[in-house]
């Protein structure tokens, strides 16, 4: 059950928000959270930031126009934790929207499968901790309308309510487990993120399921709608998805229709959406015939990071993983916090030869080092002398080649 909290704050202007500024320049422990509008906006925007702070909550309008600046000073103040569950996607969000950078994080997911959960979403944990069941049904709610309704008011304040208790009881947790220092090491990374804006590639339509499949006209006429779909959503500022749906795009591109009357019994497509899509999509499709067929498929990186490995770095690539899921299960914590993707694709790249060479590589933090050198270095040592004595075969990719 939810205990009886007084009503939020609701900041939406200027002196609103200066006065919380003054309020939390004297506090050493603030909790943050965002909501954004993703699911309605071609390229999502803040629409809310929550604060916790000396027992209150506050949730800040950005939409208002406010300066947000000395809230940005606070966040990049390393004298106070900045207290996120799951803030990946918080500090780049207010990275991009506001250049905000972050000094000093605890994130309380990242704490929870460092003690091993395996359901650390914030509604898990709280229920663990504290017996709070919290109600998700506002998760995906139009966060950029107003006025904000009463039932997202409080599912936004709940998002950061508990975390400075929460944070306490997992700092304990933490010390007793000697595991701080993997909480310690992640929340630099999360410090560190580079936060530019995604750009759209008309190449990122191969990656979509179902269209490697289609034949070469199809594919051109593929391409020709994804590259349409998504500047009908960057003028309409909507998510693509609520332009043309992929399954939509796949049928129109395999059955390619002449007239808008056979766009009709193509299954995904309303009435009302032809009516204003109609003509533009013929008009694809018609460009993607003048193209002609698209035979070679794009090559873009893996979204892994192997991008440019050969077939031995790929082996070398799978056995350092073979070796963290090990190490994963020994510990009882997640494979990621062992090593993340980014230490594991350097270590293919340098293969370093001792403890000197490794401990150079970017992003391994002294903790790793200090736990995994013997065995990493034996993984890398394995591999090179099995290289050597040609007891390799190039492995098979379930049949995918990379160059």
């Amino acid at each position: 059950m939810l205990p009886e909290l007084p009503s939020p704050t609701l900041i939406e202007t200027q002196a609103g928000l200066d006065k919380l500024i003054a309020i939390l320049e004297g506090e050493h422990e603030i909790a943050v959270d965002t909501e954004a509008d993703s699911f309605f906006s071609y390229r999502e925007k803040v629409c809310l930031i929550q604060v916790t702070a000396c027992g209150e909550d506050y949730l800040i309008d950005p939409l208002k126009g406010l300066d947000l600046s000395g809230l940005g000073a606070i966040c990049a103040d390393g004298s106070k934790v900045k207290i996120f569950h799951d803030g990946e996607y918080d500090v780049l969000l207010l990275g991009r929207c506001y250049d905000f950078s972050f000094k000093n994080i605890f994130d309380t997911r990242i704490a929870a499968s460092a003690l091993g959960s395996e359901s650390p979403g914030l509604g898990s944990v709280l229920e663990a901790h504290f017996g709070i069941v919290l109600d998700k049904s506002m998760q995906r709610s139009n966060w950029g309308e107003r006025p904000l309704s009463s039932r997202q008011i409080e599912y936004a304040r709940l998002d950061t309510h508990f975390l400075h208790e929460l944070m306490a009881q997992q700092a304990k947790q933490l010390e007793e487990a000697d595991r701080r220092m993997i909480l310690d090491g992640e929340c630099l990374r999360l410090e560190w993120l580079d936060t530019p804006h995604p750009e759209f590639n008309p190449d990122e339509w191969v990656r979509i399921k179902g269209a490697r499949a289609l034949t070469p006209d199809g594919r051109q006429a593929f391409r020709e709608l994804f590259i349409l779909r998504d500047t009908l959503a960057s003028e309409a500022d909507v998510p693509p998805f609520r332009i043309m749906n992929n399954q939509a795009m796949l049928a129109a591109a395999e059955e390619r229709p002449d007239t808008v009357k056979q766009l009709e019994g193509i299954k995904g497509f309303s009435w009302k959406q032809l009516r204003r899509l109609g003509d533009p999509i013929l008009d694809a499709l018609d460009r993607a015939e003048d193209l002609g067929p698209l035979n070679d498929l794009p090559r873009l990186p893996p979204k892994d990071g192997t991008g440019g490995f050969d077939l031995f770095d790929m082996e070398l690539h799978d056995r350092i993983k073979s070796w963290r899921r090990k190490m994963s299960e020994r510990e009882g914590f997640d494979a990621s916090l062992i090593m993340n993707r980014h230490v594991l694709i350097r270590l293919v790249q340098e293969r370093p030869a001792n403890a000197d060479d490794l401990q150079k590589v970017e992003g391994l933090m002294p903790w790793q080092f200090d736990r995994y050198c013997e065995g990493l270095l034996e993984v890398l040592a394995k591999f090179e002398e099995d290289l050597s004595a040609g007891r390799i075969e190039a492995p098979k990719r379930r049949g995918k080649t990379r160059r």
